[in-house]
């Protein structure tokens, strides 16, 4: 179970959708008095921590949390939309395990708790899965992408398009949904940007590259075999 303690609605419900779909449990509280009601009763496997709350603000939460002995090492992420250098030292110096800007994106997120679990010991086996398409073998937990046995470097986007794309094979993403679920809620940039990375994707796979197919019109997807 992952709590999530958010007080915009709508990234609430956001990221209580996307981390439903992904396969966990997961609760949102919109005020610091309802989940600590809630960690009277059972405590999560992770807790999503946004710092500008009302009542009381989550960097005061997390050293809270560090105090007591059942909650100081339960594993935190912090969500802000503060992104500078400053805020960040601040909330990994409380304890933090993880700390992530506003916006973010559906994969990044989930990338992101994934990585903490496997810290903390609380992975599951599927976690540690690999996928195999063709010439090309992507791991999740080593966040490794092989062509042919040797290894690819992409960047961060790259490796969330295509984990996405070798997870579901033969589904076809639209391009709307790739922008959601890759590049974050409220993605303000064209579709095309879709286009390109998928363009530069193959080229970095090279023989690799034919598993993902156009769906002329619609979007794109990996090959089934």
């Amino acid at each position: 179970m992952i709590y999530l303690l958010e007080d915009d609605t709508s990234i609430q419900k956001f990221v209580i959708y996307a981390l439903t779909n992904a396969g966990f449990q997961i609760e949102g509280f919109e005020t610091p008095s309802e989940f600590w009601d809630a960690m009277k009763k059972a405590a999560p496997e992770l807790l999503l921590l946004d710092v500008m709350l009302p009542e009381e603000d989550g960097i005061s939460i997390l050293n809270k949390l560090r105090t007591k002995e059942d909650t100081k090492k339960l594993p935190v992420i912090m969500l802000t939309a503060k992104g500078t250098e400053y805020d960040r030292i601040i909330g990994l110096d409380s304890g933090a395990d993880d700390y992530v800007a506003k916006p973010f994106s559906v994969m990044e997120l989930i990338s992101r708790i994934k990585a903490v679990l496997r810290r903390s010991g609380n992975v599951s086996e599927g976690d540690k899965e690999e996928y195999i398409a063709g010439d090309v073998t992507l791991s999740i937990a080593k966040h490794t992408v092989l062509v042919k046995g040797q290894e690819v470097k992409l960047t961060y986007k790259e490796f969330e398009l295509l984990a996405m794309l070798m997870k579901h094979r033969e589904k076809v993403f639209e391009r709307d949904e790739i922008l959601e679920k890759i590049w974050g809620y409220d993605f303000d940039g064209e579709s095309r940007t879709v286009d390109v990375h998928v363009r530069t994707l193959r080229s970095k796979l090279g023989d690799g590259g034919n598993i993902i197919e156009t769906v002329r019109g619609v979007g794109y997807k990996v090959k089934g075999k």
